[in-house]
């Protein structure tokens, strides 16, 4: 009887340990999380989030998720007086210990959800997660325990992120057109309104001072000099567009990351939309943490600390836009020299100087450089859904660098402004890099 009963403990034990780890493989696996912030990209994608502020959804999602693994992961350190304003984020009880990776999915979509709209947009995968869990084994108690602690950090980071000054800026004055020569104006097809103007009054999160970075002035406006350096690069840009490669193109339409492109045909109107820059770069953070064969817990520290350095890197950027408030080469060319000209690509609604998607592209490069290291090939893969092909990079500086000529191949940014954009997000990217002290290693290699 006695070596019954322990065969059926022995059994009852193994069956628990095997639920156990099927829950770990399932629940714990660095796929899942890239899985869930595509989610998020989705959701800003289908509801038309301006990119800089889907930058703010995914940063702010992400360091909630991050917060989480910290606080289970002694190879991690918390953002807290890391970062501007953020106070430390409370610990799970002893006695009510989570599972620290589900509960940073819970963390994440639970912000995620929060600073997108419409409401409760992500309801349906936060359940699909939880039934997930179940279905793999999780105890209810540990069910419980992740759920209480996820709410936990997402409130504090929700708490923070909402004295960023978003807010204010939605009741903000909007930008003002005028007639001076060479100052942005709205453009076909859309006559859109500025996007944004307010957005460098927004609390940035690592950067303490903007004259850190303060870009060069512009080139001068000038259409009549044939000698000077501004009637070059517009000669530049529409000679490039006349004349693109099939290769051209592919790299224009690859990068074009265009939210909300209205197609007008005719009578007819439609809108197409594609991720914004800065979903884009998260599916690269995606497709590199893959190939590295990187774990949960460093999978989320490249979301986050690539998310944190486009969040900066816009705010800087446009700083310098609606400081200099500077005309599209479609503006300039249609009222000068051909008023039948059109751009490859459909031209943003916001000031051309300088380069938002070069300068986010660049600071993102350097942060995923810092986890993954440089010379990091790899085929990005993120615009098949969209019917264009993947491109092949030698590394994140090689993607960064192709970037800035995709806008100039667009034809919606003079290639000078691509080049100072480039730079100055390396900037910050750089500066980003240094100040964050997230995992060990990082504090080791800038003391080298």
């Amino acid at each position: 009887m006695k070596k019954v009963l322990f065969v059926i403990v022995s059994v009852a034990l193994l069956t628990a340990c095997t639920q156990n780890e099927n829950y770990k493989k399932v629940m714990h696996d660095p796929l899942l999380y890239s899985q869930t912030v595509h989610e998020l990209n989705s959701v800003v994608m289908g509801n038309n989030f301006t990119p800089v502020v889907a930058s703010r959804n995914y940063t702010y999602a992400n360091i909630a998720a991050y917060e989480v693994v910290a606080a289970g992961d002694s190879a991690y350190t918390s953002l807290a007086g890391q970062i501007t304003g953020f106070d430390a984020t409370p610990k799970a009880p002893a006695d009510k210990q989570p599972d620290y990776p589900f509960a940073a999915l819970l963390a994440y979509c639970k912000v995620g959800n929060a600073v997108t709209f419409p409401e409760g947009s992500m309801d349906d995968y936060i359940a699909s997660l939880k039934k997930k869990a179940t279905d793999e084994g999780m105890p209810s108690s540990l069910m419980k325990n992740s759920i209480d602690y996820a709410n936990v950090v997402a409130d504090h980071v929700l708490a923070w992120a909402k004295k960023d000054n978003y807010a204010q800026t939605r009741s903000a004055s909007k930008y003002t057109v005028t007639e001076e020569e060479g100052r942005w104006v709205p453009t076909p097809p859309m006559y859109a309104q500025a996007v944004e103007p307010h957005w460098n009054e927004i609390r940035p999160i690592v950067l303490t001072n903007l004259n850190d970075v303060k870009v060069p002035k512009p080139l001068p406006f000038n259409v009549k000099d044939t000698a000077s350096a501004y009637y070059k690069e517009v000669m530049s840009i529409k000679k490039a567009v006349d004349s693109l490669t099939p290769e051209q193109q592919h790299i224009a339409e690859f990068w074009d990351d265009n939210p909300f492109k209205l197609n007008v045909s005719g009578h007819v109107q439609f809108s197409t939309k594609k991720f914004s820059p800065t979903g884009h770069w998260m599916s690269i953070v995606g497709i590199a943490s893959e190939k590295a064969n990187a774990d949960f817990a460093t999978t989320v520290y490249a979301y986050t600390k690539t998310s944190i350095a486009m969040f900066d890197a816009f705010i800087e950027c446009w700083d310098a836009k609606y400081t200099y408030n500077t005309c599209r080469p479609e503006t300039v060319i249609n009222k000068y020299f051909d008023p039948a000209w059109r751009p490859y690509l459909q031209t943003p609604s916001f000031p051309e100087y300088t380069c938002g998607h070069s300068t986010i592209s660049s600071a993102a490069a350097e942060a995923l450089t810092s986890v993954y290291g440089d010379n990091f090939n790899y085929t990005d893969s993120t615009e098949l859904e969209f019917g264009i092909k993947s491109r092949l990079f030698k590394s994140f500086r090689d993607a960064a660098m192709e970037n800035n000529w995709a806008r100039f191949y667009g034809g919606i940014h003079f290639h000078q402004s691509c080049l100072v954009s480039t730079e100055y997000g390396r900037k910050v990217g750089d500066i980003v890099v240094q100040k964050l002290k997230m995992k060990k290693q990082d504090s080791l290699a800038a003391n080298k």
